[in-house]
């Protein structure tokens, strides 16, 4: 096919995308600060995640208080079948990070949609919950180390079924990051591709499958989790496999396991929140070469038991207390990092 044909193939597809999306999906009323702009209804929806805590660590007899997030969004839809979103972080561990910024398009009746921009890569199930969603004031190994990525990319993603709603979601993504776009090109995207299925509105089942490229590695990841939420139970389970190619570096297994029972209150609190996780990693490349160009330990293999109380307060947005104990194990030949120690967590926690 020549050059002329694909243009000219393009130009007739972009022409034809407006209607296509007019017939497929019905408007519907704002419900969130709408106003007119050009005829149409559009919404704006402003939120915002701080989270402030202190940590002691008994073994080195020291503490400290920090700002763990101070996120602010902006989301809605400019039509009916286009929406939108930015987020910033203002203090990301004491950084400023520009974390969603992207356009989606639903289509058929909004059971598909097409997103594209910077975006949290469709894996995992920890890895996906916003810092106000987290039941623990620390996220887990898998959250935090193994499965946690943002890119700048597109997705395409399709939720169906009455009696059993599936969503399937894929995607493909540059594997620059977050601040390496403008100079970057690629002929080796990383893709990503997610399915839940949920049951009976009480139990979720997870797959996913990633393949990033942080160095000169390339490094296929395997995800598979479940949960089961009903009449304040929440138990939850995931296991994540890493895999390096060329045996470039060992597999690494990730498990995280926890159990939270909310018990309803009537007074100064909505609820209280009986919490307890174990969680383990075995050593861990981040998949960043050293001077040599050989992968090495960034996170040695660990095993994590974490105790904990949330008190929900009862206001119009979401504010919480959490009172968390974290006790880590190593091998004795291991050297802790400074933070990777056991710890008492205090944080207070507000979503607007």
């Amino acid at each position: 096919m020549t050059i002329r044909r694909v243009i000219a193939a393009v130009a007739l597809s972009l022409c034809a995308w407006p209607a296509v999306l007019q017939a497929a999906v019905p408007r519907s009323e704002a419900d969130t600060l709408p106003a007119e702009k050009s005829g149409e209804r559009f919404t704006v929806q402003v939120h915002g995640t701080v989270r402030g805590k202190f940590e002691y660590q008994p073994d080195i007899d020291k503490g400290r208080f920090q700002v763990r997030n101070a996120r602010f969004s902006l989301s809605g839809n400019l039509l009916p079948m286009v929406a939108y979103k930015a987020e910033i972080d203002l203090s990301d561990e004491g950084s400023i990070k520009m974390l969603d910024a992207y356009v989606r398009l639903a289509m058929l009746r909004r059971s598909l949609n097409f997103t594209i921009g910077q975006m949290r890569v469709p894996f995992t199930i920890d890895a996906h919950r916003s810092p106000h969603e987290q039941y623990f004031a620390n996220r887990s190994f898998i959250a935090k180390q193994a499965g946690n990525v943002r890119d700048v990319g597109a997705t395409l993603g399709w939720t169906f079924g009455r009696a059993v709603p599936v969503t399937l979601e894929a995607g493909i993504f540059n594997g620059s990051g977050l601040t390496d776009q403008k100079d970057f090109w690629t002929d080796r995207f990383n893709y990503s591709a997610k399915a839940q299925a949920r049951f009976a509105g009480r139990v979720l089942l997870s797959a996913s499958v990633q393949k990033i490229r942080p160095g000169v590695v390339d490094i296929m990841m395997y995800d598979a989790g479940a949960y089961y939420d009903c009449g304040g139970w929440h138990v939850e389970g995931e296991y994540l496999r890493k895999e390096y190619a060329g045996g470039a570096f060992p597999g690494v297994d990730a498990v995280d396991a926890f159990v939270c029972r909310d018990i309803p209150l009537r007074r100064l609190f909505r609820k209280i929140s009986l919490l307890a996780r174990y969680d383990y990693m075995s050593d861990h490349s981040d998949g960043l070469p050293d001077a040599d160009g050989v992968l090495v330990v960034s996170d040695p293999k660990r095993h994590r038991l974490t105790g904990g109380l949330t008190f929900s307060l009862g206001l119009p947005f979401t504010a919480d207390i959490r009172l968390n104990y974290e006790a880590y194990f190593y091998d004795r030949s291991v050297q802790p990092a400074l933070s990777e120690q056991d710890k008492v967590v205090v944080e207070l926690m507000c979503r607007f």
